[in-house]
């Protein structure tokens, strides 16, 4: 299925993805630091980035500028436990294609997968 990398400043969280999406099948590489996170996406092709908006040293929206400019077609869901209109709107605007609130549904979480992934073979 697909390969996804999620960027969560807790650990915990990005297992917590991974276990979720591996019972659907995909690969998925959890990272806690930015830099190892990017330098990743520069060397394997992802279908999909997971990028928490509130991280160590860049916030996820400055993340995900960079992940686009690396590879422009990844497809993004940003995580938050703050929600804000404003930051899902600064969100979209950069390219994310989904937003997720904390804490994580599994059911949304797989619909949403599903949903950004299933737009990648229509496209």
């Amino acid at each position: 299925m697909a390969n996804i990398a999620t960027l969560d400043d807790v650990y915990d969280e990005g297992i917590l993805i991974q276990r979720i999406l591996k019972r659907k099948n995909h690969t998925v590489h959890p990272f806690t630091e930015e830099e190892d996170f990017l330098s990743f996406i520069k060397k394997e092709r992802m279908d999909l980035a997971i990028l928490d908006i509130k991280l160590k040293k860049l916030s996820g929206i400055e993340v995900l500028e960079e992940a686009k400019k690396i590879s422009p077609a990844i497809k993004v869901i940003m995580l938050t436990g703050y929600p804000t209109i404003e930051t899902a709107q600064k969100c979209l605007q950069l390219g994310a294609d989904e937003y997720l609130v904390k804490p994580i549904d599994i059911h949304e979480l797989e619909e949403k997968v599903e949903n950004v992934l299933g737009r990648n073979q229509s496209e």
